[in-house]
């Protein structure tokens, strides 16, 4: 090879390989900090748009475990009224036997039948107050079949939300609860004058007694709906939190940097680095063999 003194071509390849080797150290150094694989783009642009949809999909599933743990909670919480209600109905049952007997005479029946209006009209105030995050749950609001979600406030019957789509076999079901005031029961002086409407006289209070056990499966079979629906939402959550955890391990699995192997190529880099330095510095000083001849 001829010795030049314009181009130092060995300095310009150990320059080149230089600067190659110490972009990998770099990307080394940025992935073994950040631990990802796929910091940007450019480090895998299938990879990432595949990471990105697994994130956004981990993201809803999270949150839809929450929605489905919010609707437990209102569950629970109709729940608790109406076995506050199923303890006035109770009562009620209890007071109308005691009224159905003749060993009480006109005056103490209707002392019976104060006691009997007060406990329907408790259960109305249940049923209108009850409420979670503001929304009626044992008012009526929630006993429609249909669901109209369009404006502000949603009406009939409730939309659990849970999964990342809008598909109606997979990402959501509803939630309808029946009404469960006094009148709905057909209990107490606020439902159209059924069995059940007063015990004032015997034989009323006779007749009352079936229209109190019609309440009671009523309001029965309200809870067991409500607790079929805890049931299924419990194994919504465990199934949701099974797909998050799946969708998770394989996001880490190509987002994540595998550090034994990365440390690996870091090690490789730096080497290669060093090296490349050390000869850049050899090939600088090359040029100085023409000097000494050209002072020789």
């Amino acid at each position: 090879m001829a010795l030049i003194i314009n181009h130092n071509m060995m300095a310009m390849n150990a320059a080149r390989n230089l600067g190659v080797s110490y972009g990998r150290l770099e990307n080394s150094v940025r992935k073994l900090s950040s631990g990802l694989r796929i910091s940007t783009a450019a480090d895998d642009a299938a990879g990432l748009a595949i990471r990105e949809l697994m994130r956004a999909d981990i993201a809803s599933l999270n949150q839809g475990v929450r929605n489905a743990s919010d609707a437990i909670s209102m569950i629970q919480t109709a729940d608790g009224a109406l076995q506050i209600i199923d303890e006035k109905l109770i009562r009620m049952k209890e007071l109308a036997e005691q009224a159905a007997t003749g060993t009480y005479n006109s005056d103490q029946r209707l002392m019976i039948e104060s006691e009997y209006q007060a406990m329907a009209s408790e259960i109305t105030r249940i049923a209108n107050s009850t409420d979670f995050n503001s929304v009626h749950l044992l008012n009526g609001n929630l006993s429609s079949s249909v669901h109209n979600g369009e404006g502000l406030e949603s009406t009939g019957k409730m939309k659990i939300h849970f999964g990342a789509g809008n598909d109606c076999s997979e990402d959501y079901y509803y939630i309808q609860i029946g009404t469960a005031t006094a009148s709905a029961l057909g209990v107490g002086n606020q439902s159209v004058e059924d069995d059940g409407f007063s015990i004032s006289t015997q034989a009323a209070a006779q007749r009352a007694l079936e229209a109190l056990n019609q309440a009671i499966i009523s309001k029965d079979k309200i809870r067991a709906h409500l607790g079929a629906l805890q049931n299924r939402l419990e194994n919504t959550i465990s199934n949701l939190q099974a797909q998050a955890e799946n969708i998770q391990a394989a996001e880490s699995r190509i987002s994540d940097v595998d550090v034994a192997t990365e440390m690996t190529e870091f090690v490789r880099n730096q080497v290669l680095s060093q090296a490349g330095i050390a000869m850049l510095s050899q090939a600088n000083s090359l040029p100085q063999m023409a000097l000494q001849l050209i002072g020789g």
